[in-house]
């Protein structure tokens, strides 16, 4: 099995990033035109007399970089299966492994990306270090958790039917946008942000950023909510998963 998901990954590296656009580097580029874009707008709101404390480089970063890891963990596994249809022929390979090389994948890249940028940002001056080290790093694995649960489940979900991937795009946008990626839980009214903590990705976001910079900013998040949520994901997905491997095996 580790030959196998080894093969994948080497398959897959090569797929999305040897022969695609800038490759590789677009994972360090999305991020940077990112946080570009918040370090004109923070520029541009203190020019009006708006007093920003937060580091504005390390909000941008926290919050994109998790988004576009469970975000695109999630929209890598639909279809996965149709995807590589042809290797499911080959009695070593199973649906199973498909699923864990693309999470793995996914996960890796992003890490890479995310440690890179962290540590040149900090190298140029344009984040502080992390107040806390281990939490940002509780946090991260967080998100790498839930990434992989709701991957299994929305790709499950999408062997079973054609509607999930439509739904997906729209679904995955509004929960980008109420996600914490552009705001903090602590300045929204307190009747919002009771509603949108029922949303883990803000919960870990919130905490991952007090790791960092907490001392600027009253963090909100329930960390039992948070593994609750990614146990019932990762239960769910590993049993979606099953299923389709059971269906294919009957086929």
């Amino acid at each position: 099995m580790r030959r196998v998901i080894g093969a994948l990954l080497l398959r897959e590296l090569l797929t999305r990033y040897g022969r695609n656009n800038i490759g590789f580097l677009w994972l360090f580029v999305e991020p940077m035109l990112f946080v570009g874009v918040m370090v004109a707008l923070r520029l541009a709101l203190k020019q009006q007399g708006f007093s920003l404390n937060i580091p504005i480089v390390a909000f941008a970063l926290t919050g994109w970089t998790s988004m576009l890891l469970w975000r695109n963990m999630a929209s890598r596994c639909i279809g996965a299966h149709r995807a590589n249809l042809a290797l499911l022929h080959h009695k070593p390979v199973t649906i199973f492994d498909v699923y864990i090389s693309r999470v793995i994948l996914e996960f890796l890249a992003y890490t890479t990306a995310f440690v890179a940028l962290s540590i040149g940002s900090y190298a140029m001056g344009w984040v502080p270090a992390p107040e806390d080290v281990l939490q940002v790093f509780w946090g991260w694995l967080l998100f790498g958790w839930f990434g992989i649960g709701l991957a299994w489940t929305i790709g499950g979900l999408s062997e079973k039917s054609d509607i999930v991937e439509p739904l997906w795009r729209p679904i995955s946008f509004i929960l980008m946008i109420c996600s914490g990626v552009f705001f903090l839980a602590d300045t929204l009214p307190p009747y919002v942000r009771e509603i949108l903590l029922w949303l883990p990705m803000l919960n870990m976001l919130e905490y991952l950023r007090e790791g960092w910079f907490g001392s600027l900013f009253r963090a909100h998040y329930d960390l039992f909510y948070v593994v609750s949520v990614n146990l019932l994901l990762t239960f769910s997905g590993l049993s979606l998963v099953r299923q389709v491997g059971t269906d294919l095996a009957e086929e």
